[in-house]
């Protein structure tokens, strides 16, 4: 049977250390938590569980603080866990199975991530990540003829569901993180700045959108904005020029995403509620019912749930009352009468 080192990065988790460390302690041959600089109890918490407690020096950088946990692991596997993680008794039983049968060359096991409560930058309710990984990878050679040194991990995506469950969400600590290191390195790798479109998505405020639009701006100008992120991108600097009622820019960058390809759901949900603003229903009813019917979600699949339908819903009664050519009348009604039945269908999904 393997071995496993539990290694955590924590800071200020007193709420919620107590609860993960209760669900997987007894999975566990050895726990290591490195601090990050914790000034409530987080500390004397994780001394009920380990003794392999480390201070680390905060340095703006979760990749250093994650490496300097895995430098003190000494068993053959590693599960990287956060402190808001937890699982339940029916997957403590599945990781105790896996614990017992694991081939020994599979390097890396995927284990599904589960939002529970709080969303944070998921574009869905769950999705596979590599959980559990080998601490000290061989090397083989493959092919009879010809032979190779195989480089890619042998990945085994287990059934085993981790349900993500935080108190409260870290965005703004997050946002500063990512200007900081913009400001200090003027690049972001591709993973990083889809991540931080995402949480810009869902939690950005406006000063937090400002100040993205001057990366996102720069980024551009400099010729390394990858072009699978350009709507999302695009999409950011649409919502900051509409917040702040910049309707030169917003409709600069709209122009332009249409000119490169099919708009994402997002970037025609900011044209809409724009237009849904200023009570342009009749605009508003085209692009809201693009949202809906006509394009795809690349950052926020929620998009496409009940707010939208409420605004396209709201609008077109708007547009039923006020005007006066009774065609156009009826058509509105009408598209009140539909666009409410698909709100009772996506509702009952």
């Amino acid at each position: 049977m393997i071995t496993i080192s539990l290694c955590m990065i924590v800071k200020n988790e007193e709420a919620v250390l107590q609860r993960c460390l209760d669900s997987v302690a007894d999975l566990m041959d050895e726990i290591i938590i490195v601090d990050t600089g914790s000034t409530d109890h987080t500390k004397e918490i994780a001394s009920n569980y380990t003794d392999k407690i480390y201070d680390f020096p905060w340095c703006d950088d979760f990749a250093a603080a994650r490496n300097a946990a895995l430098s003190h692991a000494t068993m053959d596997y590693i599960y990287s866990c956060d402190a808001d993680e937890v699982l339940d008794e029916e997957n403590r039983e599945r990781f105790k199975q896996l614990k017992e049968v694991l081939l020994p060359e599979i390097d890396i096991v995927q284990m599904q991530y589960l939002e529970d409560g709080i969303q944070t930058v998921l574009n869905t309710n769950r999705e596979l990540r590599p959980k559990l990984f080998k601490r000290l990878r061989q090397f083989y050679y493959v092919d009879p003829i010809h032979e190779t040194l195989r480089l890619d991990p042998i990945v085994f995506d287990s059934e085993i569901e981790i349900q993500h469950k935080p108190v409260e969400l870290h965005s703004r600590r997050d946002f500063r993180i990512f200007e900081r290191a913009y400001e200090r390195d003027r690049k972001f790798s591709h993973n990083v700045l889809s991540m931080y479109i995402k949480e810009l998505y869902k939690w950005g405020r406006p000063d937090d959108l400002e100040h993205a639009a001057k990366i996102l701006e720069d980024i551009e100008y400099r010729g390394t904005l990858p072009d699978d992120l350009v709507q999302e991108s695009f999409t950011i600097l649409v919502r900051n020029a509409r917040l702040h009622q910049d309707l030169v820019n917003m409709m600069r960058y709209a122009v332009r995403s249409a000119s490169i390809e099919k708009m994402c759901s997002e970037l025609c949900y900011e044209v809409g509620a724009y237009y849904y603003d200023i009570e342009d229903y009749p605009e508003a009813i085209i692009w809201l019912h693009n949202v809906l019917f006509e394009t795809e979600c690349y950052i926020d699949v929620n998009v496409q749930g009940e707010k939208t339908f409420q605004m396209l819903i709201h609008a077109c009664e708007e547009a039923a009352k006020v005007t006066i050519d009774p065609p156009a009348k009826a058509y509105y009604e009408r598209c009140v009468l539909q666009y409410s039945e698909k709100l009772q269908e996506y509702l009952q999904k």
